[in-house]
């Protein structure tokens, strides 16, 4: 069995972060990919908001960017997915693809989390090409364009009112007959002039061609009747699922499924294990506070390791 000082499971922002520091602290640490090798950024085009890319930079790009520096200092970067842990006791016991099994002496768990999608087949065709699941990211691209926001919930007014200071307009697609935000955002929603929100509205299918999404066919859930309204970016807003099923039971999870960590730590109910990056942050989810708590994640497992 192979036996490992420093695991790092899951890549992007935090992952490749915490490899470096960890590299750097001749931690000799293995990363293992994970489902989606650089984590959700690769299936962002251009990030303008990351520091020190100037004039922006193709998330691929800076994910690459992020491994080749971390393979610089040492880091052993692997394909391959988590399939089964034990944390029981140190140390850890992990199989990777089902098959492969070592142990660890210290663990940085940095899988992520998944945003929702609606599932539709004209929704994965434009995903990068005007259909985005983080305004924040993505909502400077559509500056004075028309968009459309898909959820009634907190996360979706906050996401509307984001995107109605940049876009001409804001269509707020809601499949409910009412808002499931707190009183503060409708208010703030409905107060706004530029955001239009259209009730009791499933999509039907995202609309575009070869340069991207041009609009979306609505879809009234009580009549069936049909509407389009012509549009250029496709925001969801339904909610992330943490990549954590792996460590239910082993891991201290919230009622959403990330894992809890000990204030602003990097600490989990598991001695000798870390979280880093979207999988213990249901609030902020962007690369730099990602990128920022890999850091956190790595120094703290160094002062671990050398306490043992």
């Amino acid at each position: 069995m192979e036996h490992i000082r420093c695991l790092i499971v899951g890549s992007g922002p935090a992952g490749f972060t915490a490899a470096i520091y960890a590299s750097r602290a001749n931690l000799s640490p293995v990363l293992y990919e994970g489902i989606e090798p650089g984590g959700q950024l690769t299936t962002t085009t251009q990030i303008e908001n990351f520091p020190g890319y100037p004039e922006g930079v193709d998330g691929t790009q800076m994910m690459d960017d992020l491994r080749r520096q971390a393979q610089r200092f040492g880091a052993d970067i692997r394909r391959g997915i988590v399939t089964e842990v034990d944390l029981s006791s140190r140390p850890f016991r992990v199989r990777i693809d089902g098959e492969h099994e070592i142990e660890a002496e210290a663990m940085i768990v940095a899988t992520g989390a998944s945003a929702r999608y609606l599932g539709l087949e004209s929704e994965s065709r434009f995903r990068g090409m005007g259909v985005s699941a983080c305004a924040t990211c993505d909502g400077f691209f559509y500056r004075r364009q028309d968009v459309a926001v898909v959820g009634g919930g907190d996360t979706a007014c906050e996401e509307a009112t984001y995107l109605a200071s940049l876009c001409r307009k804001v269509y707020m697609i809601v499949r409910k007959p009412y808002l499931r935000a707190s009183k503060a955002m409708q208010e703030r929603v409905f107060s706004t002039s530029n955001i239009e929100v259209l009730f009791e509205q499933n999509t039907a299918e995202v609309l575009g061609d070869e340069n991207g999404v041009t609009g979306a066919r609505l879809r009234h859930s009580a009549t069936g009747e049909e509407r389009t309204i012509d549009i250029t970016g496709f925001f969801l807003a339904i909610g992330h699922h943490p990549n954590t099923d792996v460590f239910k039971g082993q891991l201290a999870l919230d009622a959403e499924g990330y894992i809890k960590v000990e204030g602003a730590t990097s600490k989990t109910s598991v001695e000798g294990v870390f979280a880093a990056g979207d999988v213990k942050d249901p609030s902020y989810r962007q690369a730099v506070t990602a990128a920022g708590s890999g850091c956190v994640a790595a120094l703290d497992c160094e002062r671990f390791l050398l306490a043992q």
